[in-house]
């Protein structure tokens, strides 16, 4: 399969997410267990965010943007469009995430000290999730073309499913994951520290922050199985598909931190997202009938996304759901976690 990834571009794109995981970690044991503030989770963002942007700014000056050959050119300013509209498409998936942890957090009682952790652990499962996964996708769609065919139905059945969820109140205590961690292991009833077992009656047991840890590895494996058909229907090249994953996905947790206090203004975003996919799906069924040029479905995307989020300030909301989730619709009242 065609990439514009060199060994060089390879090679400093793992050094650089590698860099940035270990100043993460580096800033994460330096600060300790403590509360994240907006300023500090917005700052995070912003930061994360003109990285993004910076990388793919580099990325169209050294693939010749700015140089006189004009068809070096038109490709560079193609794969700035296809990053651009890869990245927003898995940034703005990314808010389904940040909506499950956050229900994952408020069901378990997570303290806000301990948040920053568990998001950390979850952006390394996401990070290695979606690598494998990109790997795989593009193996397969190099032997077998039809594949985007089923990738796209996938994703016109998740938008649909996305659209008849949004809104409903999720209910983790159908979860079939957690009904198995339930039924395995010994859970604690209470938190120590940020230790992942402790020991209760002479019994070595797990902490709930294991459980949520196991779980938000379970919503990394489900949000991946969603996104990266999206991505493919943007571009077929690994390392954009890749690269643009992986900035994305490095904000995860500075977005957490920004959008946590503020999801239910955010109410009609899901609805959103289900008519992003929705398009995205349809554009990779008439791959081979029409291709859709990637800066329309850069303007579709980022207009329906700032539709969506327009009409969540303007209109109220109507229920307390955060939006889809990857589990059923509340039926009872969640029990204790140590059940």
């Amino acid at each position: 399969m065609s990439s514009i990834g060199s060994p060089l571009l390879w090679t400093l794109f793992a050094f650089f997410v590698f860099a940035a995981l270990v100043v993460d970690f580096f800033a994460l044991n330096r600060q300790g267990a403590h509360r994240v503030t907006i300023r500090e989770a917005a700052l995070w963002s912003l930061a994360w965010i003109a990285v993004s942007f910076a990388f793919v700014g580099w990325l169209w000056w050294q693939l010749g943007g700015t140089g006189p050959d004009p068809q070096a050119a038109a490709a560079a300013n193609a794969t700035a469009f296809e990053f651009t509209t890869g990245y927003l498409i898995e940034k703005a998936l990314a808010v389904d995430n940040v909506f499950v942890f956050l229900m994952l957090f408020t069901y378990f009682g997570v303290p806000a000290v301990f948040q920053k952790r568990v998001l950390m652990i979850g952006i390394l499962g996401a990070l290695l999730m979606r690598a494998v996964m990109i790997v795989v996708g593009a193996w397969a769609i190099q032997r077998f073309h039809w594949i985007l065919y089923l990738f796209g139905a996938f994703l016109v059945l998740t938008a649909i499913k996305m659209w008849w969820a949004a809104g409903q109140e999720p209910d983790l205590e159908s979860n079939p994951a957690l009904r198995w961690l339930r039924r395995r292991i010994r859970i604690a009833p209470d938190f120590d520290g940020e230790k992942l077992f402790t020991v209760v009656d002479g019994v070595r047991t797990a902490t709930p922050l294991l459980v949520v840890i196991l779980l938000v590895g379970v919503v990394d494996l489900i949000f991946a199985v969603d996104s990266i058909p999206a991505i493919f229907a943007i571009t077929t090249d690994p390392f954009i598909v890749l690269t643009s994953n992986a900035f994305a996905i490095l904000g995860l947790r500075a977005m957490y931190f920004l959008l946590a206090g503020m999801h239910e203004r955010f109410h009609l975003l899901s609805y959103g997202l289900a008519l992003v996919l929705l398009l995205i799906g349809v554009k990779m069924l008439l791959i081979d009938v029409y291709k859709i040029p990637v800066v329309w479905s850069l303007v579709a995307t980022v207009s329906i996304l700032a539709a969506s989020m327009a009409a969540s300030l303007l209109l109220p909301s109507r229920t307390a759901g955060p939006g889809a989730y990857p589990f059923p619709a509340k039926k009872t009242e969640p029990a204790d976690p140590s059940r």
